[in-house]
């Protein structure tokens, strides 16, 4: 099989994992990029390998672990993003989380992806766990028609720390929420209820002010095209809430301007 057709169906959840790991579609798709480029040179990296899948984030990965990329400018800005946290999460401890859950790898495949044993990829993904839970709790607008999802989604967020500030079934519900409270976070779905866009409503409100978005959808090889702009952060129908939790927590690491929630009254 030809390495272009061994090569594409992988690329796009590459991408995905590029973009989540360095919270931007330009600099997520420039090592995506140079991981291509290094398999042209040494093919046979993804020919001789028994699962091409693990290969290909294999190579990714040594490019994206070099002092010498790491320290070009691309990443530099990803390091400004993440400098409003107390707990910044290091990046071992955020490859392996992603690696085990936002791209489904079993934990030997993991390991094998960063060059690590086992026991040191849990001890990693443990790391990241800490490290995330000390991250800043922000306002969330969850933008759903689905009664159930909604509800999934508003627990899995206030067990993150977070507080659901409303939740939207239509664009212009979502639109006037936004407006009226200024959320942090946005997770929003495509379709909703009026037949009106999630991606339409989120266009709008981010003409008003700039926030960070994760989108739930059924579809999403439809947005990772490369054709047009793309979502930074992207959930597949159906989802697991740890692919959520990982993505929540990696868009807030790299928003400087997600807006803290207020503490709750007490007493």
């Amino acid at each position: 099989m030809p390495m272009s057709q061994l090569v594409t169906q992988h690329v796009p959840y590459l991408r995905r994992y590029a973009r989540a790991l360095t919270g931007y579609q330009a600099s997520g798709d420039a090592y995506v990029a140079a991981t291509l480029e290094a398999l042209v040179k040494e093919p046979d990296l993804l020919f001789m390998a028994p699962q091409p899948r693990v290969a290909l984030f294999q190579v990714f990965s040594t490019i994206w672990n070099s002092v010498e990329l790491n320290g070009k400018a691309d990443h530099t800005v990803t390091l400004e993003a993440a400098e409003r946290h107390l707990g910044q999460i290091t990046a071992m401890p955020r490859q392996a989380f992603l690696l085990v859950s936002v791209e489904g790898f079993s934990e030997d495949d993991a390991a094998t992806i960063l060059n690590v044993d086992q026991q040191t990829l849990r001890n990693l993904v443990d790391e990241s766990g800490r490290e995330l839970a000390a991250q800043i709790a922000t306002d969330v607008l969850i933008i759903e028609d689905e009664v159930l999802i909604a509800l999934e989604l508003e627990h899995l967020v206030e067990n993150l720390g977070h507080r659901t500030i409303g939740v939207a079934r239509t664009r212009s519900e979502a639109i006037a929420l936004s407006r009226a409270r200024h959320p942090g976070l946005i997770l929003a779905d495509i379709q909703l209820a009026d037949g009106s866009s999630g991606l339409e409503a989120v266009n709008d409100v981010l003409n008003s002010f700039e926030v960070p978005v994760i989108f739930i959808t059924a579809y999403p090889e439809r947005f990772l095209t490369g054709e047009r702009p793309e979502p930074a952060f992207l959930v597949a129908k159906p989802y697991q809430q740890s692919t959520v939790s990982a993505l929540v927590s990696q868009a807030l690491f790299f928003e400087r301007n997600a807006i803290p929630c207020k503490k709750r009254a007490t007493g």
